[in-house]
């Protein structure tokens, strides 16, 4: 069943603007009608023209609003000055009523143009059906066709045109949650290494669980990677890396490593690399962003180790890649914990945990339960000094320094970090990166 309609007036021929009132009743007349129980939430888009606020043609439409009572709490006319403006305030009106079934009413000339304003501020979580406005220039009427079928390719130039102002728009936002913060590690030589551990304040992502600095995008979530990508510039800027020569691991929640410039595997969760320039990146939300430092032959790592890759040696696999491509001396290696679930919070159920367990009886409180706590960062520590990594140079706060506040626990800070333990499937992400400085 739709949830909500979209008309799409926003470029109406300018034969046809005089008659906006009357297309909008007729429209309106047809959605009420059709409608089941309860009716669909309807947003209509405009175009606000500069010097002309909202009066004008607000005052304009209101006569043909009133005679709908059935949907006149579910109704908003949404005006801006450009399609991506105006479509991405009706998705937050969308988010925050959590609808996702959308039909778009829009005349025939603008569906291949809104597929692609869709497609780049939506994921796959919402469903969309369109139907053509059939506008005659010789009538004030509109009749409904039959619902769309795919038609040509838009040319390039269009598409990139779409994309700009969408990017546009996007870098206009207000930043939320406050400005960006970075946390850094006081181990990694500043003069050598770039680096940090991204929180959750400062970027443009709306969706209470993903507000606001939300750095990965799925298909089951509600963030376009747009503005996943806008977040990530927004970073970028306030630690100063290139966003365009950024590399994220590609999790398979084992312990694959990516050897920059090598050929990159269809899955990893370690990546190393001793080319200036290039930032890396491993993300956390619960499972822990390690980063790894080699000051002496100027290489560096990031891994992403939640339980599955802590338990096959995630860290000492990255670390492995860093000896053997770089000829590091694993004694010089420096490796930071980034913000993850603490043991205070962190439960598996008893068979997962009997694999911490092994690794150290301290790995695991109330081991007799069903769902014993764990310590994921613990056995981390143990697996990389069992590997020949110095203890002190390991940094790890919940153990070795409590005022760096790096390895915070993400599910006791909501202000601060990303949880999925705490905040459940549409959980947002934050990262640890790393670069060698040019």
């Amino acid at each position: 069943m739709v949830e909500a309609v979209v008309i799409d007036l926003f470029s109406l021929p300018a034969n046809l603007q005089k008659n906006v009132q009357g297309l909008l009743h007729d429209m309106l007349k047809t959605i009420e009608k059709g409608s089941s129980i309860p009716a669909p939430f309807v947003y209509i888009m405009c175009c606000l023209r500069q010097g002309n606020e909202r009066n004008g043609e607000q005052e304009s439409l209101l006569p043909a609003l009133r005679d709908f009572r059935s949907l006149k709490k579910r109704l908003e006319v949404v005006r801006a000055l450009t399609t991506a403006a105006a479509l991405y305030t009706i998705k937050q009106r969308l988010d925050e009523k959590d609808l996702s079934i959308v039909k778009v009413i829009l005349p025939t000339l603008r569906k291949d143009l809104m597929k692609v304003y869709i497609e780049h501020l939506f994921t796959a979580v919402y469903q969309f059906e369109f139907e053509d406005l059939q506008l005659a220039s010789d009538s004030e009427n509109l009749y409904i066709a039959q619902p769309w079928s795919e038609g040509q390719m838009l040319p390039m130039q269009d598409v990139a045109l779409v994309q700009s102002e969408i990017q546009m728009y996007l870098e206009s936002l207000p930043s939320l949650k406050g400005e960006v913060t970075i946390l850094r590690s006081s181990l990694i030589p500043g003069d050598i290494f770039l680096h940090g551990f991204t929180t959750r304040a400062g970027g443009i992502s709306y969706i209470p669980t993903l507000s606001s600095c939300n750095l990965f995008s799925s298909s089951k979530r509600r963030d376009p990677q747009v503005v996943v990508k806008e977040n990530l510039r927004r970073i970028a800027n306030a630690a100063g890396f290139n966003p365009e020569t950024f590399h994220r691991v590609k999790i398979d929640h084992a312990n694959a490593v990516c050897i920059m410039g090598k050929t990159e595997p269809d899955s990893y969760d370690g990546i190393v690399t001793n080319q200036k320039g290039v930032t890396i990146a491993a993300p956390g939300a619960d499972c822990i962003p390690v980063l790894f430092a080699d000051p002496v032959r100027k290489a560096c790592g990031a891994a992403h180790s939640g339980w599955k890759g802590t338990l096959l040696g995630v860290s000492m696999a990255t670390v492995n890649a860093m000896v053997s491509e770089y000829g590091c001396n694993v004694k010089d290696i420096l490796v930071v914990l980034g913000p993850s679930v603490g043991p205070c919070c962190y439960k598996l159920p008893h068979e997962s945990a009997k694999e911490f367990h092994r690794i150290d009886p301290k790995c695991v409180r109330l081991f007799d339960s069903a769902s014993p706590y764990i310590d994921i960062r613990r056995a981390t520590r143990i697996l990389l000094e069992s590997g020949g990594i110095l203890p002190e140079n390991i940094q790890d706060d919940s153990v070795t320094d409590q005022n760096q506040s790096i390895t915070l626990c993400t599910a006791c800070h909501p202000d601060k970090f990303y949880s999925h333990f705490r905040d459940g499937a549409n959980f947002g992400t934050q990262i640890g990166f790393i670069s060698i400085k040019d």
